[in-house]
């Protein structure tokens, strides 16, 4: 029997019905017009942004939220160039991403031709994989080879690159979304002697820690991480990607630990003698001066990229593998040690050194940590948040409760202000019946303020609390404690007014200078359908306390500019 001859655009539309993709992020151009016009009859939805960036960004939110991978169209030469944040955005923070990007025709490649770029070229640092299809006949096993290698180990972006004549021409499709890659094994179960040694050093344990992250997440491992914790009295702290492994208002949760982290945190990983790290990198924010962390402790750490395990510090029971199953694994054989006196600890700290709710400076200005804390008051603790890069970021980390995994949206690893808002409109495409809030900077806003087009054509239900200070705040933070209050280029002078704009685009804005205007508003933007814009004036001097100086160990910490 003859096979089907099929072009290389169906082959692509074929591929993603196969995986099961329902949404695509993109932006056409002239040289992925086969790819479009191949879309116009295709069943799978397509979400048009307003830039590339934000493409990717969502598709990003997207998947967080789903665990699938996010797909995005874009064109050649800017089109792919403009994806570049985006997908370095998600290879920091282990996101899962098929990006299919149109190429000029294979023999202009070289050329300098009109809007050519060496996309495979740019991405290659950034991405899990990249491809240039460069034969028909290899399209199918490179779709299935980049889902199969974005979703699996530790997940991440992959980049297929198709030159415009390979969308047109034609070939036999076969197609499977099994796949098997030489020499790509990810390892997903635990050495059984480490797991043996991890249970015994749990057990003789006196002041162990749980330190996780967003390979937690990424696992599907919270339930896991809540029986090991309960189950061994034994406290959790979170990193940044990791906030909603463990519920925010669960009773052995310290908070997020590192620069800007809880200062019971800080001291608990300071003073433990044990720390199940699950899922995390050690990264700098983190670890402060790395001579100085954890000094006193035996370290346990779970992770399935075994590139990340003593990296940055030194492990004493390293286990590569899929958190969730090590965990499991570690349950089934799990002995618990006493906890009591090391919890009477921790709770003492609790009590000494909650988390700063504002400068009493300026008291009649409206406070950050205010918002922040209402917005979770009156969404119940039962959303999903997404968002930007700065203090607002840290004050969302310190003072929106969590409760639950791929409810907490942000830019980790890369730091990517204009990140916020389109993420939370790919986080609501793919939780629809959640409540989700973009809580954003006016400096972070600005980089994707295009994106209100795109929420208010589509009628997309959300929140946009913006943090108007005024300034680029955590870059004026600094300047203020490091350089002598130099404020260079940091103000915000000139930004426009956020509530006409949003009613420029048709979306509905407020502005809020106090409390109760800023809880008035919040009110009115949930009882609301469709994108709604508060404009939050607050204390434009502001910091985010507590604060660890970079290369200063994690419990040498400044609270309103004085060392506790």
């Amino acid at each position: 029997m003859k096979k089907k001859m099929i072009k290389g655009a169906a082959m692509i539309l074929e591929a993603l019905e196969k995986e099961k993709v329902e949404l695509i992020f993109g932006f056409p151009g002239g040289a992925v017009l086969p790819l479009y016009n191949q879309l116009y009859d295709a069943p799978i939805k397509h979400l048009l942004v307003r830039h590339e960036q934000a493409a990717v960004h969502a598709a990003d939110g997207y998947a967080r939220v789903t665990g699938k991978p996010g797909v995005v169209f874009a064109t050649s030469g800017p089109g792919a160039t403009n994806l570049v944040t985006g997908i370095a955005n998600a290879y920091m923070d282990s996101v899962p991403l098929v990006l299919i990007t149109g190429q000029v025709a294979k023999s202009f490649i070289g050329t300098d031709a009109f809007q050519e770029a060496d996309i495979t070229g740019i991405t290659l640092p950034v991405t899990k994989h990249n491809y240039l299809v460069r034969n028909i006949e290899e399209l199918p096993s490179i779709l299935s080879e980049a889902f199969y290698i974005a979703s699996t180990g530790r997940r991440g972006p992959v980049l297929i690159d198709v030159p415009k004549d390979v969308f047109d021409q034609e070939a036999p499709f076969e197609y499977s979304v099994e796949c098997s890659i030489t020499g790509y094994n990810p390892t997903y179960e635990g050495h059984a002697g480490q797991i043996s040694r991890a249970v015994k050093a749990i057990r003789d344990a006196k002041k162990p820690v749980i330190f996780g992250g967003g390979g937690l997440i990424r696992s599907e491992a919270s339930e896991a991480l809540r029986e090991l914790a309960e189950r061994a009295r034994i406290p959790v702290i979170l990193s940044l990607m990791g906030l909603g492994a463990y519920p925010g208002e669960g009773e052995l949760f310290l908070g997020m630990p590192g620069m800007h982290g809880s200062v019971t945190a800080n001291y608990a990983l300071t003073e433990a003698d044990l720390i199940i790290a699950a899922g995390v990198r050690f990264d700098d924010r983190v670890t402060g001066k790395l001579d100085s962390f954890a000094s006193n402790a035996k370290i346990i750490h779970i992770d399935i990229d075994p590139a990340e395990i003593g990296k940055n510090v030194t492990i004493d029971v390293p286990i590569v593998g899929d958190v969730k199953l090590v965990l499991e694994e570690l349950l089934r054989k799990l002995r618990p040690g006493s906890t009591a006196k090391w919890l009477q600890q921790i709770e003492a700290w609790q009590n000494a050194y909650p988390m700063p709710a504002g400068s009493p400076d300026r008291s009649d200005l409206l406070k950050p940590q205010y918002v922040i804390r209402e917005l979770s008051r009156l969404s119940e603790r039962d959303a999903i948040v997404a968002t930007d890069v700065g203090q607002h970021q840290m004050w969302a980390a310190q003072h929106f409760i969590v409760n639950g995994p791929r409810n907490f949206i942000t830019s980790g690893g890369l730091g990517t202000m204009g990140y916020g808002f389109p993420a939370a409109i790919g986080a609501k495409l793919a939780a629809p019946g959640k409540r989700v809030i973009c809580i954003t900077g006016d400096g972070s806003f600005q980089m994707n303020i295009q994106e209100l087009a795109t929420a208010v054509h589509n009628n997309i239900d959300l929140t946009i609390a913006v943090i108007n200070n005024n300034y680029l705040g955590m870059v004026r933070q600094w300047q203020e404690i490091f350089y002598e209050k130099r404020y260079s280029h940091t103000s915000m002078e000139g930004s426009p007014d956020f509530v006409k704009i949003a009613e420029a685009f048709g979306a509905k804005g407020l502005r809020a200078a106090t409390d109760r205007e800023a809880t008035e508003a919040i009110k009115q933007a949930f009882g609301e359908h469709g994108p709604f814009l508060i404009d939050f004036t607050v204390d434009p001097e502001e910091n985010v306390y507590p604060m660890v100086a970079p290369n200063h160990p994690i419990n040498d910490i400044l609270i309103g500019g004085e060392r506790i």
